[in-house]
């Protein structure tokens, strides 16, 4: 989460000082129209910067992981940008239009355009062009507003199916695209010759190239490898399945913890899940566990069958369980459990010299699987500890510390239900543990 809010807030921060650094020389009267123009430059500067790095971040690109440890991470400061953005485009429509508000109910008299603003650079053809652009620049840049605001809400709603978040969310490139043009024109001319307009120029270029890419559906598709399903079983009575897939040749192997996007349906498209299989590239084999948590994966089991084909895209995901400490703690909340199966199916391939204690938090688990999952701890030398809500008392900080003396020995990783997490992460680090010694899998991509 650190480089999280140290991005996003050097994001917002670098584009207001570098937009304050190209306006030191302040109009001798700052008038409401004087204010309202500085507003509409700022509030534009600031949106469009921060949907060109969502749009860059959105391509999933691999270099992207590692500053931000995770495309999960990546994923998260996407929509923090997404709704820095969001805010300051009503900023900048509000500024935009108060003027033209404020002339249809009698507050103040039309003003002409007049000539542009003293100190503008002219740059002869370039700049005419762009000045014989502004109108249009102006009605399409405010019909995209509307509908970049529509989408993004639809997105961060999470009421709205995931297959109706992705298909909208596409849409958003196309939103973009055009307020990149509204950008362009309405900018003061000048500002592109300073650090300001050369830095959203760059992001521009770089949240076109993403729009571009994710329009004709690049995005992963060197990382795309086709694959047959094998094998479906399902577990009633907690809602699981677990799905067996053959891949072709392509895939170049994974780390337990990481995670795909695996379409079983054109027509819905592809879905994140955590691998729950070690690789091994003798039998091209991946097992992926699902729970019925929305319209989609409740009735997955009986859309699927063997023998269907299916697209696996990735491995994304830097949940590895790399660090230097010699004893680790494992918490799996509910489905959260997957990445645990993983990571312990390979240390049953190739074991290690960590001390591990795994905790499973689930609401019910039925003998079949429990079963399943004492074979894997016990291949990995994995010391197994399974907490059922009815009867168990409810994991926290305090029973970790009961649990295990020298907590503050270890290190601590995490899949599960977000608040879960948060609580206990927040509890165990209050009482001694380092920041750095906590691991949270983001598994939510909206």
């Amino acid at each position: 989460m650190k480089n999280i809010k140290i991005s996003f807030w050097s994001i917002l921060i670098g584009l207001t000082l570098l937009w304050a650094l190209a306006n030191t020389n302040l109009p001798d009267s700052l008038t409401f129209i004087a204010v309202r123009n500085l507003l509409v430059q700022y509030s534009g500067v600031l949106s469009i910067g921060a949907m060109s790095v969502a749009m860059i971040l959105a391509t999933r690109a691999k270099w992207l992981e590692s500053w931000l440890d995770g495309l999960d991470k990546s994923y998260r400061l996407h929509k923090w940008l997404g709704i820095a953005a969001l805010v300051t485009s009503v900023l900048h429509w509000v500024a935009a239009n108060g003027p033209k508000w404020m002339v249809g109910l009698g507050l103040m008299e039309r003003r002409s355009r007049g000539k542009p603003p003293a100190g503008e650079v002219e740059l002869g053809a370039i700049q005419t062009f762009f000045n014989s652009q502004r109108e249009l620049a102006e009605t399409i840049g405010e019909w995209a507003f509307y509908a970049a605001v529509a989408l993004i809400a639809i997105a961060l709603i999470k009421r709205f199916p995931y297959k109706f978040f992705v298909t909208t969310h596409t849409l958003i490139a196309i939103a973009y695209l055009v307020l990149v043009f509204h950008g362009m024109v309405l900018m003061r001319f000048d500002a592109w010759l300073q650090p300001v307009g050369m830095v959203t120029l760059l992001l521009m270029i770089g949240g076109v190239v993403s729009a571009v890419l994710a329009l004709t559906r690049q995005i992963g598709r060197s990382r795309r490898v086709s694959g047959t399903i094998e094998a479906v079983r399902t577990f009633p009575a907690m809602g699981v399945t677990e799905i067996h897939i053959q891949l072709d040749d392509g895939w170049k192997g994974h780390d337990g913890g990481q995670f795909a996007f695996v379409n079983f349906d054109h027509r819905e498209g592809k879905h994140p899940f955590t691998l729950a299989s070690a690789w091994d590239p003798a039998t091209r084999k991946l097992m992926i566990i699902s729970k019925g948590l929305g319209d989609y994966t409740d009735l997955l089991p009986k859309r699927i069958k063997a023998g269907d084909a299916v697209t696996v895209e990735g491995p994304y995901g830097r949940f590895t369980f790399e660090d230097g400490k010699r004893r680790q703690v494992w918490i799996g909340g509910g489905i959260g459990i997957t990445p645990f199966i993983a990571r312990m199916k390979e240390l049953a391939m190739t074991p290690g010299t960590k001390s591990i204690d795994l905790i499973h938090c689930v609401k019910e688990l039925e003998p079949e699987a429990l079963e399943l999952l004492e074979a894997d701890a016990n291949a990995a030398n994995v010391n197994l500890h399974v907490l059922v809500d009815e009867k168990d008392r409810r994991l926290s900080g305090d029973r970790l510390r009961e649990m295990f003396p020298s907590w503050k020995s270890a290190s601590f990783w995490f899949c599960g239900p977000a608040a879960f997490g948060q609580s206990v992460r927040a509890d165990l680090i209050a009482h001694g543990l380092a920041t750095r010694d906590f691991h949270q899998e983001l598994f939510n991509m909206r």
